[in-house]
């Protein structure tokens, strides 16, 4: 447990650092206050995060960086993941949809996390920042350096530890509107990571999953519930519900058949 939480710590320390450097410098050159900082420098804060927290969990040895599993060929596994994060994203609105809106310190925090996300949708380079780097670098901590070491800690209670875990990776969100459905996803990408010892089918479900939002941030110009993307009315929504489980229950099942510890 100690080790789960001091990876945790290093993770936050890391982010507020890279935050605080490139705010820094931000401010120095332009000579504006942190206030001002435009969503560029939030890019340059996600690019310097992820590298200094990949460099740091691999040489300390925190994570460890194998190609076993992907000498076993596992195509069938990265397919199926991207198909099950496919079909949990109706659900996933649906859910988000149901949470009362939050009021006090809670709403100003998932106002400001709202925020900075639709600025980084909205500029070059946000892509990288929004569906590649974040799938890498929170899979390594989460489920390769969090997890692995209460897995190692208590093996015997195995699906506790991966709720565990899925708890932490859902409050460092900081954001009380997306706890729910991190937590959710947080005990798939663990049940994933305990079945094949493997990040990657957890980096290929978060990429596609991340890849979606961005998509349809463009494409519906930043919707804000379903009924935007469906149309509004109770039928629509179950029926895009029903049509995501009938995508989503064949590739959990899939996965379930195809993962093999390596």
């Amino acid at each position: 447990m100690k080790r789960a939480l001091l990876y945790i710590f290093a993770f936050l320390c890391i982010q507020f650092l890279a935050q605080f450097v490139v705010v820094t410098v931000y401010s120095l050159v332009a000579g504006n206050s942190a206030a001002d900082v435009p969503p560029l420098c939030n890019i340059a804060t996600m690019v310097l995060f992820s590298v200094a927290a990949i460099v740091l969990f691999l040489k300390m040895g925190w994570a460890e960086a194998s190609r076993g599993f992907l000498r076993s060929r596992p195509w069938g596994v990265l397919a199926w993941s991207v198909v099950a994060s496919l079909g949990a994203i109706v659900p996933s609105l649906l859910l988000q949809g149901l949470i009362p809106e939050w009021t006090g310190w809670a709403k100003e925090l998932a106002d400001e996390s709202d925020r900075q996300l639709r600025g980084l949708m909205g500029v070059p380079g946000g892509y990288m920042v929004i569906a590649l780097l974040p799938p890498v670098i929170e899979e390594l901590v989460f489920r390769g350096a969090v997890l692995r070491s209460l897995l190692e800690w208590k093996p015997e209670r195995k699906w506790a530890m991966i709720a565990l875990s899925a708890l932490f990776f859902s409050l460092v969100h900081l954001n009380p509107a997306q706890m729910p459905h991190a937590f959710l996803i947080g005990l798939l990408l663990g049940w994933m990571y305990a079945r094949t010892g493997s990040i990657v089918p957890g980096v290929a479900y978060h990429w596609a999953n991340n890849t979606v939002a961005y998509a349809m941030f463009h494409l519906y110009h930043d919707p804000e519930s379903l009924q935007d993307i469906v149309g509004p009315g109770v039928r629509p929504a179950l029926l895009a519900l029903l049509f995501s489980l009938c995508i989503f229950v064949p590739a959990v099942f899939q996965l379930h058949q195809r993962m093999r510890r390596v």
